[in-house]
């Protein structure tokens, strides 16, 4: 550190210039985050200061908390469902794992996950002591029931389904694994980071959130396509019970107790995912999809013509393409600008196709892409 600081023009400039080495949206193809609203942004500042880590100080940034996790339950199948704004869908899938290990009591826990799920499993295994076991998949790419049947014991703690898979985009058969966490007595988390805010606007339904009956808690990012600001996750649970496991006592804040698990936690992400959410109502968030829904299938038909297929016909804004050399196509992607990224099993190339993608882009990458199998 400097013994005299820099004037404020000396350190914007110097921001400025780390600022251009980070990469724009506009050729990113391998990212579930994308810009964020313009009224989010304003929100977020407007609110940079609040802290709910402590929010007997911040007590009009709490109730707007309470109103988010009211919009985006209301939005999952419950308006009376609890939970709170996380830093993201790790955060999350921690405490509802947490939360239903603590419930289950069980001495050696064991929680079953797809095989599909989000590497956050592999960081709750670790932090919790939970054993995570992984259970195949369908020729869909959805998790196999029998599979995940044969992994229950009397250790079981939880059930993991996904609603919108990282790599996939696809959903699991959420009835069917309530029906059998029901059976079995058994926790039941959705990770719908990404399809929280995508699967409601769909044209087809899918039965994946609280209006299924055993759904215990949903994972739903609203700094994914709920475009607000980094970093705003979502864990909501269907009974204020599940909450209890979570508490910690915090003698000397302004409130008794946290159900967080980080500490100090922005405001300013709560006020912009409200701020986002109430002006683009369910009408703006629908055309935003659709949007999304016609530039993937309008991918999906053109790169057939040259003879790529998709793994799965999309089911949401994902799409996993079978491309011969991959890892050469890729890098001749990559120095025309494009980022793009790739599944684990099999090897495809991933695309996500976000809302800050334009028309001309995706005909400029189509082409790109044209170019690249050729050379």
């Amino acid at each position: 550190m400097n013994q005299k600081g820099l004037s404020e023009k000396d350190v914007m400039s110097m921001l400025d210039k780390t600022r251009s080495k980070d990469t724009s949206y506009d050729k990113v193809l391998s990212a579930m985050c994308t810009r964020p609203h313009p009224i989010a942004v304003k929100a977020h500042m407007q609110f940079i200061e609040s802290n709910l880590g402590d929010f007997g100080l911040f007590q009009g940034t709490k109730e707007l908390e309470e109103k988010v996790i009211t919009l985006m339950g209301g939005l999952l199948g419950d308006p009376n469902a609890c939970g709170y704004i996380t830093t993201g869908g790790t955060e999350s899938n921690i405490q509802a794992l947490r939360t239903a290990r603590n419930l289950s009591k069980k001495k050696h826990p064991n929680v079953i996950v797809p095989s599909s799920a989000h590497f956050s499993f592999d960081k709750v295994a670790d932090i919790l002591g939970i054993e995570v076991r992984k259970a195949y998949l369908d020729s869909e790419f959805k998790v196999d029931l029998g599979s995940v049947e044969s992994l229950i014991d009397d250790n079981t703690s939880a059930i993991v389904g996904i609603a919108g898979s990282t790599e996939f985009g696809q959903i699991d058969p959420i009835n069917e694994l309530a029906e059998l966490a029901g059976s079995h007595d058994i926790f039941l988390h959705i990770d719908a980071a990404f399809g929280g805010f995508v699967i409601p606007f769909l044209d087809k339904k899918y039965d994946f959130d609280f209006s299924v009956s055993g759904v215990s808690s949903i994972t739903s990012d609203p700094h994914k396509m709920g475009l607000s600001t980094i970093p705003a996750g979502g864990l909501l649970f269907k009974d204020v019970a599940c909450l209890l496991p979570l508490e910690i006592d915090t003698p000397y804040l302004t409130i008794r107790k946290q159900h967080s698990l980080t500490g100090t936690r922005s405001g300013a992400s709560v006020a912009a995912t409200y701020a986002v959410m109430t002006h683009l109502g369910k009408e703006g968030y629908k055309k935003i999809v659709d949007k999304c829904m016609k530039m993937t299938r309008r991918l999906v038909d053109e790169v057939q013509e040259f003879g790529i297929t998709p793994l799965i016909d999309p089911v949401m804004n994902i799409v996993a393409l079978d491309v011969p050399d991959i890892d050469n196509v890729r890098k001749r992607l990559r120095s025309r600008g494009w980022f793009t990224s790739i599944t684990r099993s099999p090897r495809a190339m991933r695309l996500v196709i976000m809302p800050h993608l334009t028309e001309e882009a995706l005909s400029l990458f189509i082409s790109d892409l044209k170019d690249c199998l050729r050379d």
